[in-house]
């Protein structure tokens, strides 16, 4: 009895190291329980789990619908962006500069804006201030497949310098880059054919794909303010000169305003949300918004 509780014994300490070494291995890999992979708002987690897949559990810190200038994490989830493998974030919103900068390793940041010609901007989300972007620059590089394309090269060189050998991650990089270069040319044929020289959107989301199409984006938000009367006739006026076919707007911004555009131009408006969580739906969509 005592020689076969042993062997017992054996076995199950032998299996015991098995799954030990097994789940270090899993670790290793970047399979473990709670967030690895933090991303500042909800369309760079797309990116980012194009490439790795769900080898990796990733957190949007910023969820849909809340507001960028009010967000506050919760003890908890502070203390998990400080053991996260890696945090990616496009540099340029004031949130992030401000919440990031009070972790310990910056080298686990990953600034997807690096190497994206920038646009001067002070536009504002939801508190209508002027500050509220990095250095008055206009953040949303997420919202033109151009610049798209570098937020993913950027994503992928971060991510292989810590997998180098991962052929797995080049191969799905690779997919997505052809993705997002397919997008690009179905926006460049739909604008080429359409009549419109500009469209109208309440706030300014768009700067990064009117210059990449050779668009005019007609802000209804007057310098992150609500705009006047006169700002409004002009807008009417451009409408008719130019050819839009659309009106753009969010539901975080004022509706009464978008009314009376509607109104005064004979355009329906379309509701979008740049910070959809999946950036290549949302402009293809938005294109053909504004292509109809």
């Amino acid at each position: 009895m005592n020689i076969r509780f042993t062997s017992l014994a054996t076995l199950l300490f032998s299996l015991l190291v098995v799954l030990n070494i097994s789940t270090g291995c899993n670790r290793a890999n970047g399979s473990q329980s709670g967030c690895d992979i933090y991303v500042t708002i909800a369309p760079l987690k797309y990116i980012v789990e194009q490439i790795t897949g769900d080898d990796f559990s990733i957190e949007v810190l910023v969820p849909i619908g809340a507001s960028p200038e009010t967000f506050e994490p919760t003890p908890k989830q502070y203390i998990a962006l400080n053991e996260a493998r890696m945090i990616f974030s496009t540099g340029l919103i004031e949130f992030e500069t401000a919440l990031l900068g009070r972790l310990a390793d910056k080298t686990r940041i990953i600034d997807l804006s690096r190497n994206i010609s920038l646009i001067a901007g002070s536009c504002s989300h939801h508190h209508h201030s002027a500050t509220e972007h990095q250095h008055g620059v206009d953040p949303h590089i997420w919202t033109s497949p151009h610049e798209l394309k570098t937020i993913a090269r950027n994503a992928y060189d971060a991510i292989m310098e810590q997998y180098p050998d991962s052929t797995k991650y080049t191969a799905a990089y690779n997919r997505l880059a052809k993705q997002i270069e397919q997008l690009d040319e179905e926006c460049r044929q739909q604008l080429a054919t359409t009549t419109a020289r500009a469209f109208i959107i309440y706030h300014p989301a768009l700067t990064y794909y009117a210059r990449a199409y050779g668009i005019e984006q007609i802000a209804v938000e007057d310098e992150g303010k609500e705009p006047s009367a006169k700002h409004i006739a002009d807008i009417i006026e451009q409408a008719s000169a130019k050819g839009v076919k659309c009106l753009l707007y969010q539901k975080e911004y004022p509706q009464s305003v978008v009314e009376v555009l509607a109104e005064d131009t004979d355009l329906r408006p379309q509701e979008i949300n740049p910070l959809a969580d999946n950036p290549i739906e949302f402009i293809r969509q938005t294109t053909r918004l504004i292509t109809q």
